[in-house]
């Protein structure tokens, strides 16, 4: 489950860097900027959750032991 975890947060900081790409700074909040954006933000977010994550279960092995 932990390098499932982990590889879940390797493809999420690649979606980063792809969209990262396609945005266009002199018109951030154009349509392709927009997605880009948002799925800069998600990408964020699942990385942020699987850290959370990874962070509860070994709270909970030090709890179990």
């Amino acid at each position: 489950m932990k390098i499932f975890i982990y590889i879940l947060m390797l493809l999420a900081l690649g979606v980063i860097v792809y969209n990262f790409t396609l945005l266009d700074f002199d018109n951030l909040l154009g349509k392709n900027s927009a997605i880009a954006l948002i799925g800069i933000l998600s990408a964020a977010c699942v990385i942020a959750l699987m850290g959370i994550l990874l962070t509860s279960k070994a709270i909970a092995k030090k709890a179990g032991e």
